[in-house]
């Protein structure tokens, strides 16, 4: 597993870009695996796990708005937090995270597993909707990875 964020981590090195987290259901996982590589200051700039919809909405500029109309775990919210955090952060690469880990807290709209993501890279957006099977933990993983992959794919590694 190690070397999987591992090639993540020297392909950012190698082309001098840097990368930042917004997190909600992975709970700082994914910041935990970038800087889990040694060095990982020269990539890494900011991790933030915005878990409350108030940190959502005090660090990330989400709209209370779109959290009424669309919840937390939605493309827009997950699309409004990668952009705060892009201003926010000044960074190459912004991704955000946010979903249904369980095992309690989904919906028959939105059940146990459905996350979505945000991605911008150099500039362009990105946004992903996924089911994941599993517990919590094999949610948060799959979750992680899944993002690395297209992280990793967008950036030509």
């Amino acid at each position: 597993m190690y070397l999987f964020y591992l090639r993540l981590a020297n392909i950012l090195k190698n082309k001098r870009l840097t990368i930042s987290t917004a997190e909600s259901c992975t709970g700082g996982l994914l910041a935990k695996y970038l800087t889990d590589v040694p060095g990982s200051s020269v990539y890494f700039k900011m991790g933030i796990v915005a878990y409350s919809n108030e940190s959502k909405i005090k660090l990330l500029k989400v709209k209370k708005s779109t959290l009424r109309k669309c919840g937390a775990v939605s493309e827009d919210t997950a699309t409004e937090m990668v952009m705060g955090l892009k201003k926010l952060a000044n960074t190459d690469i912004a991704v955000s995270i946010t979903g249904i880990a369980g095992p309690g807290g989904g919906s028959k709209k939105r059940p146990v597993g459905t996350v979505f993501f945000g991605l911008v890279v150099k500039g362009e957006l990105y946004s992903y909707k996924k089911w994941f099977k599993g517990n919590r933990n094999d949610i948060r993983e799959k979750s992680v990875r899944f993002i690395v992959s297209e992280i990793i794919r967008k950036i030509g590694g």
